[in-house]
């Protein structure tokens, strides 16, 4: 019998261990990924990234049609319906669709699912449900879950987290987010546009935390705009329920007077924190940071031999595309190649409309660190947004005053999730504003924005 039942086990089928698996099985690696759920693929496409984006989508159209958007382009809409149902069964489609291919990629592979719930018995063996295995390495891939809000049950019928906001039966009246960042929001706009009124209700003064400070001013007026009500620098200090309702109380985050808020749905969306309990860590002889997570060295090794860790579970930003990287990087380590990920070329994307992304640094980042030179564009100016009636938002290039090498690009545009990708490529390979602005950009495309807006960086921009 040999020492080991596998190379290789992840624990763990979200974005960073089933891309982990695969790229390990495509290394020659026996391999084998541990998965509790009934269903692969993780948070992320199971309740996550992929269902809101299919009711983000779905509530858009329904939006443009209902708000006299199409008509002024010639496509007259008398008469439209919400079938909510509908529109919740293509969320449930695509869901099935991509975790089913998740499973056939395993077969293709030959990656062994075991499924159950993995808890460590040692520093290279780990039980799954009735069966123990022995792997020569093991990667620590389980995620991430919803951050509970102290005194605030979530009962998935009133009060919900995010997996229970994707599935509400009707659609609330009123719908109050608790948290102003990127989940609530993407929810809350899926809801308000099918026709809840929206309140979001934030502790801080900005909303987006993290993200660029001229972007996160733009984002309140957007969503204002758009007819959400927004409670910056606002806590909740309670949720009572009675029956189909609650009432939150709120007051100013610095402390003043209480008020209370009627709603017949409330989201808690205050963040996500890892997944790491229940594991056993203490077995294998690993234990947490303050804040939950497994702490690694650059090429992913927790303190343990043999033992790895990536995603949401270790530090850095909680995101699938980041997660994914990390479990090409950690299999291609794990097999003797080398594998990098550039933590600081790392985008993230609002699924709002418009969509807001980011790569690099924030303005207020960079100018502690250097002196900067910034360049902007106002999608009002690019031709394609004029054309398609989509004159919101901006596009602003942080480059190195000295070194023109490009800190960090900021996008709100419909396309700025696509838009990113150029910039995040650019940034990878030490790109200029100079090297943007002298590249040629199909016309008319969004994309042109970005290339004025590195233009603009010189005091060069020809559409302003």
């Amino acid at each position: 019998m040999a020492d080991y039942d596998f190379d290789v086990l992840v624990i763990g089928s979200g974005p960073g261990g089933y891309v982990a698996a695969i790229r390990a099985a495509q290394l020659g690696l026996k391999t084998a990924c541990a998965e509790s759920r009934e269903t692969l693929g993780g948070t992320c496409l199971n309740v996550g990234c992929i269902p809101s984006k299919a009711l983000l989508h779905a509530s858009e159209l329904f939006e443009e049609a209902t708000s006299g958007k199409l008509a002024k382009l010639g496509i007259k809409t008398p008469t439209v319906e919400l079938d909510l149902e509908a529109m919740h069964a293509q969320r449930i489609d695509a869901v099935k669709g991509l975790t089913g291919g998740i499973e056939f990629l395993f077969k293709k592979n030959k990656v062994e699912w075991l499924k159950g719930h993995a808890t460590f018995t040692g520093k290279d063996s780990v039980k799954v449900g009735d069966r123990e295995v022995r792997a020569k390495n093991i990667v620590i891939a389980t995620g991430s879950s919803v951050t509970p809000l102290p005194g605030v049950e979530i009962d998935q019928k009133v009060v919900v987290d995010s997996t229970g906001a994707l599935e509400l039966p009707k659609v609330p009246e009123h719908l109050v987010v608790i948290g102003g960042g990127v989940i609530g929001l993407e929810l809350g706009s899926v809801w308000r546009r099918v026709g809840a009124k929206v309140t979001v209700v934030e502790f801080l003064d900005q909303l987006l935390p993290g993200m660029d400070g001229e972007v996160r001013k733009e984002a309140g007026k957007l969503f204002k705009k758009q007819g959400m009500t927004l409670k910056l620098s606002t806590k909740v200090t309670g949720v009572q329920v009675n029956g189909d309702k609650a009432t939150l109380t709120v007051e100013p985050s610095a402390g003043g007077a209480a008020e209370t808020i009627e709603a017949d749905a409330v989201l808690v969306s205050i963040g996500r924190r890892p997944n790491t309990s229940g594991l056993g860590l203490e077995a294998a002889g690993l234990s947490t940071n303050q804040r939950g997570q497994i702490e690694i060295d650059h090429d992913f090794r927790t303190s343990v031999p043999g033992i790895w860790a990536i995603g949401d579970v270790v530090p850095g930003p909680m995101l699938a595309h980041k997660a994914e990287d990390e479990g090409i990087a950690v299999a291609e380590n794990i097999a003797g190649l080398t594998g990098i990920v550039n933590h600081d070329v790392i985008p993230s994307v609002v699924y709002t409309w418009p969509e807001i992304s980011g790569v690099g640094l924030t303005e207020e980042q960079a100018r502690e660190r250097t002196e900067v030179k910034i360049g902007k564009f106002p999608m009002v100016g690019n031709s394609r947004a004029k054309t398609n009636h989509e004159p919101d938002g901006w596009v602003k290039v942080i480059a190195d005053a000295k070194s023109d090498r490009v800190l960090g690009v900021w996008m709100i545009a419909s396309v700025a999730g696509t838009m990113i990708a150029q910039a995040a490529q650019a940034m990878e390979f030490g790109a200029t504003s100079e090297d943007i602005a002298y590249t040629c950009h199909a016309h008319p495309t969004h994309s042109e924005a970005f290339k004025e807006a590195a233009m603009a960086v010189q005091g060069k921009p020809i559409h302003i």
